[in-house]
């Protein structure tokens, strides 16, 4: 499979291929990370398709999005398993899950999950700003210019006051991520910190699949 570009996956999300007999629907910015894993491991059982990445931005629109890819699909797979945890929906997603009779993976976000969610459960970071791998290559999408930074940046200080740090979790070792991690911390006026996490339980969660 051709991953489309990260504006693509963030705008329009990712179409299936159908060529497994699972279908995993998932967020657009798990997309590579996804096919990562897939192509390492051989699990050629399993087809992807996303949902458009800038979801996030409005949470509240998750949910029916992923009701209406399981309804959309449903049939031409034996099982569809959902790769997105809570991400803001206030417990919404995994009510609609059990209706629906699919599986999720665990987790209140991806930033727990990458982290591993005991080891992130564990840590007392209510002062840490995070970003993955996808949200440093897209801070300006789903950072910057969303809040209304790049026309008002004298509101950094209202939005981020309270933070202490940014956390960039590191999927993959990319200096070039890195230093733009380093420079989207130095943007925000956060000390910066970064954490190789790897793919943390998304890896286990696809395994058991």
């Amino acid at each position: 499979m051709t991953l489309p570009d990260d504006r693509t996956l963030t705008e329009r999300g990712l179409e299936p291929q159908a060529k497994g007999r699972i279908l995993l629907i998932a967020c657009g910015a798990l997309a590579r990370e996804i096919l990562d894993l897939k192509a390492a491991n051989g699990w050629t059982h399993l087809d992807l398709t996303c949902l458009p990445a800038k979801y996030h931005l409005w949470p509240e629109k998750i949910t029916d999005a992923v009701t209406e890819a399981v309804a959309k699909h449903r049939d031409a797979y034996d099982d569809i398993f959902i790769v997105y945890a809570d991400c803001g929906t206030g417990g919404g997603l995994q009510s609609r899950c059990a209706e629906l009779g699919v599986e999720m993976i665990a987790g209140p976000h991806c930033y727990s999950f990458f982290e591993g969610n005991d080891a992130f459960a564990a840590r007392d970071e209510f002062t840490a700003f995070y970003l993955t791998d996808f949200l440093v290559r897209q801070f300006d999408a789903f950072v910057w210019k969303p809040m209304g930074l790049d026309r008002h940046p004298q509101l950094r200080d209202m939005y981020f006051g309270n933070y202490e740090k940014l956390v960039y979790q590191a999927q993959t070792d990319d200096p070039a991520l890195d230093a733009k991690a380093r420079d989207c911390a130095e943007r925000l006026g956060l000390a910066y910190e970064r954490r190789f996490t790897g793919y943390g339980d998304l890896k286990g969660a696809l395994a058991k699949l």
